[in-house]
């Protein structure tokens, strides 16, 4: 489906994490960062990250799981999802998230 469709290549900014929720599901959460480059009016390089919550659902977040770690370059492919809760001083918070379907990762971790 093009209408919600995205794409991004970044480094995970944080050890993603896995959870299992209350009915069995596979829940995959992690933090993606992309860099954007350009030349502000001094002609200095400026580096702009973004950061964006990434998640996955079942088979899609048990490999990501598996193969993702901190500092990985990744890219990851799925829809933008937002999302609206209560806090628990009642306050209306918003999130946008990217759901991912598909990925591929880069890099192998700092730590192997």
């Amino acid at each position: 489906n093009i209408r919600n469709h995205v794409q991004l290549i970044g480094h995970a900014g944080n050890d993603p994490e896995l959870k299992q929720t209350a009915n069995g599901n596979k829940l995959f959460k992690m933090s993606l960062a992309t860099n954007e480059y350009y030349k502000n009016a001094k002609g200095e390089q400026v580096t702009e990250t973004q950061w964006h919550h990434v998640i996955a659902w079942g088979k899609t977040a048990e490999l990501m799981s598996r193969l993702i770690a901190k500092g990985n370059e990744v890219a990851v492919s799925g829809k933008i999802q937002y999302r609206q809760y209560d806090d628990e001083q009642g306050n209306k918070k918003y999130i946008t998230q990217i759901v991912a379907d598909a990925f591929v990762k880069f890099s192998k971790p700092d730590h192997q």
